[in-house]
């Protein structure tokens, strides 16, 4: 045995049903629809959530608590992800998309999770109250 007379077991694959080729395949005419009705007819098919008429799930549970449009959402980075930075360039949104922290398009929100010891300069969307103290501490600077 070898590669080249490799073969799926007996049964393991079967031929998918070709409908409406004629009486002879036993799948013509109606092509397994049946005659008439709602299930025959093209693009018909019950939609998803549809209850036959009674009132659907989705729409007799209550709406619950307040959706802002207006929200942003922010990619957090924490200081431990910063000290990773030379301290002489600014740490901009875009030099952090370089480096792969974050992807395109975020805003970049830094927290004060772990330590920093360089001072670096860092011009971002948002920072933490905490995390701005750590980085002048540091040296640093919040543009």
């Amino acid at each position: 045995m070898n590669l080249s007379n490799l073969s799926p077991q007996k049964g393991a694959k079967k031929q998918r049903k070709r409908l409406g080729r004629g009486p002879g395949t036993g799948h013509g005419k109606t092509a397994g629809r049946g005659h008439k009705g709602y299930k025959s007819r093209s693009g018909s098919g019950v939609k998803p959530g549809f209850e036959g008429g009674q009132m659907p799930l989705q729409r007799r549970l209550p709406k619950r608590g307040f959706n802002n449009i207006f929200r942003k959402e922010f990619t957090i980075v924490s200081l431990d992800q910063l000290e990773a930075f030379e301290g002489s360039d600014i740490i901009t949104t875009q030099a952090l998309v370089e480096a792969g922290v974050v992807k395109a398009g975020a805003a970049v929100k830094v927290l004060a999770n772990g330590a920093i010891t360089k001072a670096i300069k860092v011009q971002v969307e948002k920072t933490s109250g905490k995390a701005k103290e750590l980085i002048e501490a540091a040296g640093g600077e919040v543009l």
